[in-house]
């Protein structure tokens, strides 16, 4: 099990799931590291990616633009990116109004937040 992380933004393997947890608020200061753990998990290429944003309380349009460019490459890879909930709302209505909820695999629950 491989993990790492950088203030909000922790990534960890666990067996063919690749797992990026995002906490509190993820702006365009973090867009560095945000792309570091995109890169790990596109340098993994494991089947799965989950992003666990049932910490997040608030993500910016740098951050929809990461999301919408993960899916692209997740899908054109034939990997499945899945958003791990219960979203928060601001980040709930940051994807409902940009029109984007409906794009991605929203699962309610997943694993225990990793600390």
């Amino acid at each position: 099990m491989q993990e790492a992380s950088d203030g909000n933004i922790h990534v960890i393997r666990h067996g063919e799931v690749f797992v990026i947890t995002l906490r509190g608020e993820v702006d365009h200061d973090d867009a560095p590291a945000l792309q570091a753990a995109w890169d790990a998990a596109d340098h993994a290429m494991l089947p799965t990616t989950a992003l666990d944003l049932s910490q997040l309380v608030f993500g910016d349009s740098m951050l929809l633009s990461a999301l919408l460019k993960a899916k692209h490459r997740h899908d054109a890879d034939g990997r499945d990116l899945i958003l791990l909930g219960p979203l928060q709302p601001a980040v709930h209505r940051l994807l409902d109004v940009s029109g984007t909820l409906d794009y991605f695999t929203i699962a309610d629950t997943g694993p225990a937040p990793i600390s």
